[in-house]
């Protein structure tokens, strides 16, 4: 377990992401409208239609919803779930970071200040929990397992560590393994005992071509369930995210979160989008076609696809980072996955075909 002490001999830092960076851009004298951005894992058909207009309308002199009330009940209409469960984040992101300070400084029941995460995943959830002192489990998934984890034993660290919260991404980031109802249950059962919170984080769930429904999960009162606007509907720019939980996680969480934190953009962003029921069978259908031919063409080339059911691929190319670099040189942009511990991958965001037969080319190039 890693203590508050060890993580600061370590240096806390900020988590490692996704995107391009402007300054290294300069740095290579890259033009940015002439880069392909791989490394973020965002719908690849481009914003829904009609978005530009409805933005245009807002009134940038008056103050957002600090409840985001109009979006809410959009939510509710479209999930079938009451508002009081449904809390509005600039991001899923930023309702980590509240769960973190809202479960993990001040242990609730029996819990303690200890997170449990599934490793290798999003950087954020121990970004988050550093920041304000709690101990860190991780539980690590192998390559030579396909990285997927050991349910029971999560199970016994959970019962013997108890912790406030346990971290699971679902389909989870940067492997794409999906797991089932039943393992996501097991884990619930055994976060009910002590009083801690399973949180779901299903960022990507709307990419998953069969997923299974995980709002019945939310009778149980100790699962908390985060999904991604932004990367379902290509408002990466904007931030967009909400949870699903319980009555009283909701409430608590929303005594946490800054007034207006979710600005009228991303509000009317999120109307027009759940408006446009055309879009994500779209957005899937997409994925679907450019992440087949990927998968069989770096295969042909050598390089190991591990099987995902997200909207993005872990590849194992030997060196991530100097992969990387040589694609981007080319202004191709992948995720180098070395912040994860997985030094020898990198992760390819899913985008349109012309792109990535792009990619295709470059990586046959550098062979």
């Amino acid at each position: 377990m890693e203590s508050f002490e060890s993580q600061i001999s370590q240096g806390i830092g900020r988590p490692v992401h996704g995107s391009i960076n402007p300054a290294e851009l300069r740095r290579l004298g890259l033009d940015p409208a002439q880069v392909i951005d791989f490394s973020a894992s965002i719908s690849p058909i481009g914003p829904p239609s009609g978005l530009w207009e409805a933005l245009s309308k807002i009134d940038l002199t008056t103050y957002p919803d600090p409840e985001c009330l109009e979006l809410r009940e959009a939510l509710s209409s479209h999930l079938g779930v009451g508002l009081e469960h449904i809390l509005v984040g600039n991001g899923t992101t930023e309702i980590i970071h509240l769960l973190t300070r809202a479960y993990l400084p001040t242990p609730q029941n029996n819990a303690s200040n200890t997170a449990l995460l599934m490793n290798p995943t999003y950087g954020e959830y121990i970004g988050a929990c550093r920041l304000v002192g709690a101990s860190i489990f991780n539980l690590k998934a192998q390559y030579s397992a396909g990285f997927h984890w050991d349910i029971p034993e999560a199970q016994a660290h959970i019962t013997a560590q108890q912790p406030g919260l346990v971290f699971v991404c679902n389909p989870n980031n940067p492997t794409g393994v999906y797991l089932t109802e039943a393992d996501i249950i097991s884990l619930s059962d055994a976060v009910g005992q002590p009083g801690g919170l399973l949180v779901l984080d299903e960022a990507y769930i709307n990419f998953v071509d069969s997923p299974w429904n995980s709002q019945s999960l939310l009778e149980r009162g100790n699962v908390v369930l985060l999904r991604s606007m932004t990367k379902d509907y290509a408002l990466t720019g904007l931030r967009l995210g909400y949870a699903l939980a319980a009555e009283p996680i909701i409430t608590r969480l929303a005594a946490f979160q800054p007034d207006w934190s979710v600005n009228s953009l991303a509000q009317a962003a999120g109307l027009v989008a759940l408006a446009d029921a055309d879009y994500l069978p779209r957005a899937r259908s997409e994925v679907k076609q450019s992440k087949e031919f990927l998968t069989e063409r770096l295969t042909s080339l050598g390089f190991p696809v591990l099987p995902s059911s997200a909207n993005f691929l872990l590849v194992q190319v030997g060196n991530g980072s100097i992969i990387r670099d040589k694609l981007l040189q080319q202004g191709l942009v992948v995720r180098d996955c070395t912040s994860f511990g997985i030094a020898d991958c990198i992760r390819i965001g899913i985008r349109c075909l012309p792109d990535c037969e792009r990619l295709v080319a470059a990586m046959e190039e550098m062979l």
